[in-house]
This record gives structure tokens, sequence and C-alpha cells, in this order.
């Protein structure tokens, strides 16, 4: 494996530039999955703090940047839900990031490898979706009753189902439009499309929005329960009142043990995913060790659980942010981490200016590219192994969970398996009254019911050859069963002119099983 200093001067330029571009495309991801997960702002980057300070230095990944994932967030908002507070929730982030780093330790990381790609896309897919449903009421300034300062303060519509504020609406619909309009080809030809993520320039004209609002406008003014609340710590007390603790009498809650279970297994897979995804952009090829990478992860959520914050992950946003930022090792994710430590203290004023639709809207557009409609039509094209999987893992994680639907995208998958690999295991031709029965592949006792169905088709005093040369493995039941055919075929007039067994040399070879009988002539 390729070693590489942490600090290297040739590179510091590079990865100072680019921990702050980073930093700049975090801070309101951050902000956003956390006032999306239900929980305080401080949450969300506390866990990027975390993501930059402790995982990058335990990491093998010298590209890969950790930090609360939106992929999590439909998670975190059923478990809060589920355990009934958020110190539950956070013991089981602090076992969730204990079961992480046994599975490094059993070295685990490579069985992500073994999940299909359909049932990935499908748990991706499935939680865009979740995300977008549940991020619109949050854009279009929503609240279940018509009374207060969202209606007292800025211009609002009454519906059935409650009163939508119209400027986070109108906020939230320009926000979407600029984030789309930010990745177009065309935009890209602006150095200032190139230099500024699209996140922060949305984030930028919601703050530009409430500061003319509130000095221009104050009826169409943003109420406080539509922008960001972060507490300033203009003392010890008040930093240290800030952090949550796990409450740690739930570790022995079945419950909590499930959500940690959910946690752990969602996010090694989608760590897994982003780091194998940045080592192929990487373009000079590095690669880092999947368990270490676990074992990093799991150290970081259970100090993320005891500072109180969000269970993190790799993500692949902030991690192809920093590869295009020009990054070259670990460092630029420290730097990222380091500024964001300092926004908590220098930052709050402004940070409290940022609309939460416009951070609606930043989840929104994630959310879209995770599920977009493009990647049902390109797994539709691609067969009926592909898209099976895929549909059965979406409706299983909006039915149920994302664990369970997980593991029924997988079952379907293992079951599309078998049935492609029973199929064509014999084949059956004829010639006049002569049959020649060919085993194609291996033959395991799964292909008995094919093998029955071919041998059902030959008729009285008809002419057989068996030819097993191709298979270097025969079942005991298949033999069994050609056993009981051959014995029955003198009362049947059946010839049997010769049997072509497995070449014994090669089975041999590989140590497999050989099924030789002596040949019967009729």
């Amino acid at each position: 494996m390729h070693s590489q200093p942490f600090i290297d001067l040739s590179n510091l330029r590079s990865d100072l530039f680019a921990g702050i571009v980073v930093f700049l495309v975090a801070l309101p991801l951050c902000l956003g999955i956390a006032t999306a997960s239900g929980v305080e702002p401080f949450a969300g980057l506390v866990s990027g703090i975390v993501g930059g300070l402790v995982v990058a230095l335990l990491s093998g990944s010298q590209l890969s940047v950790s930090g609360p994932a939106a992929g999590l967030v439909v998670i975190v908002v059923s478990a809060i839900a589920s355990l009934g507070s958020f110190s539950a929730f956070l013991a089981a982030v602090l076992i969730a990031g204990g079961l992480q780093l046994v599975f490094g330790m059993l070295r685990a990381g490579r069985l992500a490898s073994f999940v299909p790609v359909p049932v990935i896309k499908g748990m991706l897919a499935s939680i865009g979706l979740m995300l977008i449903v549940k991020e619109v009421p949050l854009a279009a300034g929503w609240s279940a009753s018509g009374q207060g300062a969202a209606a007292a303060s800025a211009a609002s519509i009454a519906t059935p189902f409650g009163t939508i504020s119209l400027t986070p609406l109108v906020l939230a619909l320009a926000s979407v439009a600029l984030l789309f309009a930010w990745d177009t080809p065309r935009a890209k030809r602006f150095a200032l499309v190139r230099a500024l993520p699209g996140p922060l320039a949305v984030v930028v004209l919601g703050v530009a929005v409430t500061l003319i609002a509130d000095a221009f406008a104050p009826s169409l003014s943003l109420p406080r329960e539509h922008r960001v609340a972060l507490d300033s710590f203009g003392s010890f007390a008040a930093l240290t009142d800030a952090f949550s603790m796990p409450d740690f009498e739930q570790l022995i809650n079945a419950d909590v043990w499930r959500v940690a279970l959910t946690l752990a297994v969602v996010a090694s897979l989608e760590t897994l995913l982003s780091l194998e995804a940045v080592e192929q952009m990487d373009p000079l090829r590095r690669r880092a060790s999947p368990d270490r990478e676990l074992k990093a992860q799991g150290v970081g959520n259970m100090v993320a659980a005891v500072l109180g914050g969000l269970p993190l992950t790799a993500v692949i946003v902030r991690s192809s942010a920093n590869l295009n930022a020009g990054a070259r090792t670990r460092l630029s994710a420290v730097v990222h981490g380091v500024l964001l430590l300092v926004s908590v203290f220098a930052l709050t004023a402004v940070l409290n200016l940022i609309p939460l639709a416009c951070l609606a809207a930043i989840l929104i557009q994630t959310g879209y590219k995770l599920a977009k409609p493009a990647l049902f039509i390109a797994l539709m094209r691609e067969g009926t192994d592909r898209i099976v999987p895929f549909v059965a893992t979406v409706v299983g994680v909006l039915a149920t969970d994302l664990l369970i639907g997980i593991g029924i995208g997988i079952a379907v998958s293992t079951l599309l398996a078998v049935r492609a690999n029973l199929h064509d295991t014999f084949a059956l031709t004829q010639h006049d009254n002569h049959f020649l029965l060919s085993f194609r592949k291996d033959a395991s006792f799964l292909a008995k019911p094919m093998l029955m169905r071919c041998l059902a088709q030959i008729p009285d005093e008809a002419s057989v050859l068996v030819d097993a040369e191709r298979a270097d493995f025969i079942d005991r039941d298949i033999r069994e069963t050609l056993d009981r055919f051959i014995a029955d075929a003198p009362r049947r007039r059946i010839a049997v002119d010769s049997v072509r067994w497995p070449d014994a040399a090669r089975a041999v070879k590989k140590r497999r099983p050989l099924w030789a009988p002596a040949p019967r002539t009729m």
C-alpha cells in the first residue's frame, strides 16, 4: 500500500486551499442535515468537526472527507421518534461506532463488495425519495397552524393542511433552481461558478434575502423559526451546556441495539462506497484499507456520540469537492475540521441569518441526485436481473426500514442469481430417436428438477448419450437421479450408448468429487 506523510510541504498550499473549499461545502450541509434530522444545528457541526479532526487522522485515505451524511437523515428521524429521546439515540450511535470498530477488526471491509450494485442503488434511491418528501414541508415554510409568528411576520397562504409561508417557498424554489443551474456545463464556463460551491451560493443568496427583507420589507421577513438557531458560545460554560451526552442506561435496550445495527450497516456501506469512488477518481490511484477506514469511522462515531453529534460517514459530496479543489493529502480534511470548529465561535451571527428553506433546498437536490429518473430508466434497460432487486429494495425500504429493505433486496438478488445459475445446466437435444443429454456446467442438487424434466422427455425405445465432461462437480442427488434412470432403462428399452464423464485429472486437480460409473451399452 502506498504510504505518504501526513504533511507534505510541497502539497501544503493545495491542501490548505482544498480544505477551505471543503469547509464552504460542508458548512451548509452540516447545518441542513442537522435541521432535517430534527436536532440542534450544533449537532451537525460537531459531526463535521469530528470527521475532520478525528477520522481524517485515523483514516488511511488521503482524499476522503467524513461528516454527517444526508443518507442517514431518515434513520435519525425515525430512530429518535421510536427511542423517545436524543440521548437514547446517542447511545445507539455509540454502539454503532463500536460495531464498526469490530467490523474493522474482523476485516469485514471487503464484505461490502458482495452487496449487489442494484441493492446499493436502491438503498440510496429510497433514501433520496424519503429525503425529498421530508424536506418539502420545510422548503414551503409549512406550519400546522396559521397562528403565531409565521403568519404574522411573513406573507402566507392558508390551506386545509396548514399555513404555507410565501417567502420560504419562493426562496426554496429559487435555491433549487440555482443549484441545478450551477451544475450545468454552461454555468461551469464562468470562473465564479467554478470557484464557488453551489450550496454556498444558495446560503449567500439566503443570507442576502434575509438582510434585505429585515431592512426594507419587514412584512416579508423570515421569522426566527424559519432560520438557523445556533447558540452563541460566549463562555466555556455555554459551550459545555451545548454538548449532549448519551443515556448510558439505554445500552441494554434491545430497540437501541436494533437502531445501532441499522446505523452501523448503512454507515459502513456508504463509507466503503464513498472510499471506492474516491479511489477511482484519485489520479494517483492510491488505495486505502477498507478495514482501517471502518475502524476510523467507528472511533469517529463513538467520539461524536459522546459529544452529542450526529452519526457520520465518509461522504462522496465532500470527498469529490476535496479532490476537485486539488487536495493531495489528509491535511485538507483536517483544515476543513479546524475551520468548522472556528465557525462555531466566530460565525454564529452570520449562520443564524441562513434560512432553513435554503438548507432544505440543498437536501432536496441531494435527494434528487440519489433518486433521479435517469437511474430508474438505466436499470430498466439493463434487464430484469438489475431492475427487480432495485425496485424490491426501494419498496422494501419505503414499506419497512433501511435494514429490512436491504435484506429484501439481497434476498431477491440471491434468488435471481440462483435462478440464472441453474438455467441451462442441462441441454437435451434430439435427432430422430437419438437424444444427447449434456451437462453445460457444474450440477448441484438445485438443478435436480431441471434434470428430471429433461429425462421425462426421453421416450421409450430411445437411444441416449449422456455427456458430463463440462462439469467439474456433480452433486450426489444428480448422480442418484441418473443412476435410477439408467437402472430403469432396460425396462423401457432405452439404450444408454455411452456416458462421458469429467476428465479425471482435472477433477483431481480441483479436488472435486467425481462420479464415473461404468458406461452401459444396450
